[in-house]
């Protein structure tokens, strides 16, 4: 088959768009006009407004710290279709059709990254995006730049809507070297510092870490966990549909990201049957109470009632200002040190990303559980009183 002809099947897969029921399309590149993202499957008359999901965008936002990109991009969500009015409450409400979400680009620098849009910076996709589409967008790193992120933000904060009575929150729990003290675990305290962590105490040697590391033009990795409650029962779908597979995707799928975990994950492989059993006891409503939950509230692929944790890793931010080898796009060795605005630590936005991805794929399983098999004895949850 030559190139440029179409292979057999006569479609072309994009790969643009993530879930089966709640579907998400986004759009736009880190320099265009504007990103946005398009949420198909969202049931009707969920109460819905820009205010809502704005909340969300404004914690991801850039520039708000001297710990982030210092990009200033307010992040202004419009919502174009698939919401109106209810004429019986006066409230902005789903309608069942495609939900259509704009943010507008104000503040792109594309002259930034003249002097290297023919070379490959390490670390970022350049290379890659090129030598798979033969065309690359050097501005921002186009489509591959985390501002893409926004757009998943913005239909998190949908996708959270769509199942009753869940909460999903996240936290910074490791910055570099730097982790934090889990019996300081205070989820008031996220929101008072700049990296989105629950430990007070870590945050202020965060503070102090991440400052030298930003003087310098460097960057560093961090650990970001996940953590979704009153996620009802018997979401997830053996063997290939299963809820804590298609979290590790989602998750996966965010920029920089190189590693996920569910529940105990990697430190699983340290402890004894014994030790990594969640046991059992009667609890309410005939729900069992989980004594542990090393499985991160998913057993066989399908959530137990108790709460959904994930992790993620996040590399270090690759435009540094330290000269680093790499070649042109003639094949050339050169070096390159990457100039502009970004953030020393990328994974203090990602807080609110890996909320958002959590959110969508937990509302997808639960519009497919509905689907496939109603509500089951365990719904609504918790579970019905006798």
């Amino acid at each position: 088959m030559l190139y440029n002809q179409r292979p057999p099947t006569g479609r072309f897969m994009s790969h643009n768009t993530f879930g089966h029921l709640f579907r998400v399309t986004t759009f736009g590149e880190s320099h265009g006009v504007a990103i946005g993202c398009v949420v198909d499957g969202c049931p009707p008359r969920i109460p819905l407004s820009a205010a809502d999901i704005q909340r969300d965008l404004d914690r991801r936002r850039p520039g708000q710290s001297k710990f982030v990109t210092q990009r200033r991009e307010p992040d202004q969500v419009r919502i174009l279709s698939g919401t109106m009015v209810d004429p019986a409450s006066g409230a902005e409400i789903t309608t069942g059709t495609p939900i259509a979400l704009l943010i507008e680009n104000v503040d792109a620098r594309s002259k930034d990254y003249d002097a290297i849009a023919e070379t490959y910076r390490p670390g970022h996709a350049d290379y890659t995006y090129d030598v798979k589409y033969g065309i690359r967008d050097p501005r921002g790193s186009g489509r591959a730049s985390a501002r893409e992120t926004a757009s998943r933000v913005a239909a998190g904060a949908v996708a959270r809507k769509v199942v009753p009575g869940m909460r999903v929150r996240g936290a910074l729990v490791q910055m570099g070297e730097i982790t934090i003290e889990r019996k300081r675990w205070d989820w008031d305290e996220v929101g008072r510092n700049p990296f989105f962590c629950p430990d007070a105490e870590a945050a202020k040697r965060m503070e102090e870490y991440l400052e030298g590391v930003r003087k310098k033009g460097s960057s560093i990795g961090a650990v970001i966990e996940v953590v979704a409650d009153n996620v009802p029962p018997g979401l997830g779908a053996p063997i290939y549909g299963k809820l804590d597979a298609e979290l590790a995707g989602a998750l996966m799928s965010i920029n920089a990201v190189k590693g996920v975990e569910i529940g105990a994950g990697f430190a699983a492989a340290r402890l004894s049957g014994e030790e990594n059993a969640d046991e059992m006891r009667a609890g309410n409503e005939g729900q069992p109470k989980f004594l542990s939950n090393n499985a991160g509230g998913i057993l066989g692929g399908i959530s137990t009632g108790a709460p959904v944790v994930a992790r993620f890793a996040v590399k270090p931010t690759s435009s540094i200002l330290t000269p680093r080898r790499t070649v042109d796009r003639q094949g050339a060795e050169t070096d390159i040190s990457t100039k502009g605005r970004h953030d020393p630590c990328v994974g203090i936005r990602a807080v609110p990303v890996g909320e958002s991805m959590v959110a969508c794929v937990i509302a997808d399983h639960f519009l497919r559980h509905r689907g496939q098999v109603g509500e089951s004895p365990q719904w609504p949850f918790p579970p019905r009183k006798k």
